[in-house]
């Protein structure tokens, strides 16, 4: 059974820091491209990280680059996202999953709520 278990998240102020962990289970790890998603209150789901299954090449969303970096620790089943300089326009709950494709994509975790806030 697929599994993801988020966690790290809490209650920032602006320009503060927080660093997700998303533990994986139930399939290889280490052969899957990761994501992490968020959802913004009264909104869809967005991908705003991706890391490859090897070789360490990411992708980021406009809105989160140069604040955000995702990695990824195979040996641990475990991906990260460091997020830094955070906004209170990053207020969401926190997703992993693999790609729109993957077979295990309809399999999601119950998230972690960050919020940005004064």
């Amino acid at each position: 059974q697929v599994r993801f278990v988020e966690s790290g998240g809490g209650l920032v102020q602006p320009g503060g820091s927080l660093r997700l962990s998303c533990a994986a289970s139930g399939f290889t790890f280490s052969r899957v491209a990761m994501n992490w998603y968020r959802q913004l209150p009264g909104r869809e789901r967005e991908s705003v990280a991706r890391i490859a299954s090897v070789g360490g090449s990411t992708n980021y969303a406009d809105s989160v680059r140069g604040r955000f970096t995702i990695s990824r620790d195979n040996a641990k089943n475990t991906m990260y996202l460091q997020m830094n300089s955070l906004k209170p326009e990053d207020t969401a709950v926190y997703y992993c999953n693999g790609d729109r494709g993957w077979w295990g994509h309809a399999y999601w975790g119950q998230g972690t709520q960050v919020t940005v806030s004064s």
